[in-house]
């Protein structure tokens, strides 16, 4: 495409004056050329791979479902199609969409000061860091803000490496923590891993929910004096499908993170915040790790906001030099006003609890279905909502995802990988909706079966 910056300014002008131009007063041709643009320019200039890959193309017939209107569980495209949001982002919308009292402290603080200076000290900011020091558990107490989860793990590990001296990670197979390359380097896939090769030297990956095959490695690394920093997991694995260790599996890996002077690295990017039924993933297991990384949840759904947090001891080796690790927009005034207002809410409205309750009930009803429909489920796993429908076959699980989207329900499961479809709403979506969502289910089982 040549340059050209008159039509810059006029393809600028035309999407913002439909913007800011009240909802019933675009037209229903206006919305139609939208929905047409929008599948144009991600083919011309996003990328062409997505119009494959999403089922708002392939599966929607006609025009394409393109975003539009969103709000608590409910999302309405440009042709007010309207669907039941049970993806919720991957876990970003645990408040729901534009939960209005996280909205209205970003508009508060909007009309204040969108950024920071850079040198005066920033209240906001401040304050976040010291509620996330009373919420989370042990001796968690300073923290730096970023604004994706990858970000996070991206500090947790130099953090790790600068306090320990040592440059080696244990991780976990089937784990994710985020596609930089610090991040991909301790990510257990190969289909992201292997084209990139390679990355940061001295990982090393055991089975997730195995301690025994961690202390194996610890001890051959403390043998021939490979220096391990840490061992980095996620309390539940979201992206491997809502799989849940062994009660003992966390408890253990204190215990021999502490035995081999190794640090403890959680990443509760998609678990945090209490979307599975605690606060936080390992409050499940009563385990306090050496660094604990954000994201996703914690910026309310309205801004992205990450962070990773860690204890006085070890934190005090960024102290002599602040600036060993810096942002620009990372802990910005939006987004630390988001990021209170979304722990109020969770605190006011006890999200943690209701995920949990509304965990349990979905279980016991998909393990109902389960019953009832042999050949379709391998398994149903999860805590809270984090629920993971495991199917015997790719093309089962494609059918039963492309089902639910024909019948207006949100879910992953793509042309790529169906196998396992996540179940990951909104921690306050009304109970109604959850048995809304079942009766669909139902439906696109029967028929799966016929």
């Amino acid at each position: 495409m040549s340059r050209d910056i008159a039509l810059a300014k006029q393809e600028a002008t035309r999407i913002l004056d439909i913007v800011r131009r009240p909802a019933d007063a675009i037209t229903r041709e206006e919305r139609e050329r939208i929905t047409r643009d929008t599948a144009e320019n991600f083919a011309n200039h996003i990328n062409k791979g997505f119009l494959q890959y999403r089922k708002s193309v392939t599966e929607s017939g006609g025009f394409a479902v393109t975003e539009w209107v969103g709000s608590g569980s409910i999302m309405r495209d440009a042709l007010d199609r309207e669907y039941i949001d049970m993806l919720g982002g991957f876990g970003l919308y645990s408040h729901g969409m534009r939960h209005p009292r996280i909205v209205e402290a970003v508009k508060a603080q909007l009309d204040r000061s969108p950024q920071y200076s850079q040198e005066m000290l920033d209240p906001l900011r401040a304050q976040l860091a010291k509620v996330l020091a009373a919420l989370t558990p042990g001796d968690i107490q300073y923290g730096f803000f970023a604004n994706s989860g990858t970000e996070a793990i991206e500090g947790a590990l130099k953090l790790a490496k600068f306090y320990t001296g040592k440059s080696g990670f244990v991780s976990m197979l089937k784990g994710f923590h985020g596609k930089t390359l610090g991040a991909l380097s301790v990510m257990g896939k190969s289909v992201f891993r292997e084209p990139l090769l390679p990355l940061l030297g001295g990982v090393q990956f055991a089975p997730f929910g195995d301690a025994d095959a961690v202390e194996r490695i610890l001890a051959s690394a403390q043998a021939v004096g490979a220096g391990i920093a840490a061992v980095i997991a996620e309390p539940i694995q979201g992206e491997a499908g809502a799989v849940v260790p062994p009660d003992d599996f966390w408890p253990r890996l204190r215990e021999i993170c502490t035995k081999y002077g190794v640090l403890l690295i959680a990443d509760e990017v998609q678990t945090g915040f209490g979307r599975t039924g605690t606060v936080f993933g390992v409050d499940h297991w009563d385990v306090a790790p050496d660094i604990m990384c954000f994201g996703k949840a914690l910026g309310g759904g309205v801004v992205p906001m990450s962070a990773f947090m860690s204890t006085p001891e070890i934190w005090k080796v960024m102290e002599p030099n602040p600036f060993m690790h810096t942002t620009t927009t990372g802990g910005n005034p939006l987004a630390c006003a988001s990021a209170l207002a979304g722990i109020e809410v969770m605190l006011d409205e006890d999200l943690p609890g209701q995920a949990k309750a509304k965990g349990e009930y979905m279980l016991e009803r998909l393990h109902d279905l389960q019953e009832r429909y042999p050949g379709i489920f391998r398994e149903i796993r999860g805590k809270g909502l984090l629920i993971g429908m495991d199917f015997l076959d790719g093309e089962t699980g494609y059918k039963v995802a492309a089902g639910l989207f024909a019948r207006n329900v949100l879910t992953a499961g793509t042309l790529t990988n169906s196998e396992c479809i996540r179940i990951e709403p909104a921690l306050n979506t009304p109970m109604e909706l959850l048995d809304e969502v079942l009766n669909r289910l139902e439906d696109v089982l029967r028929h799966i079966r016929a």
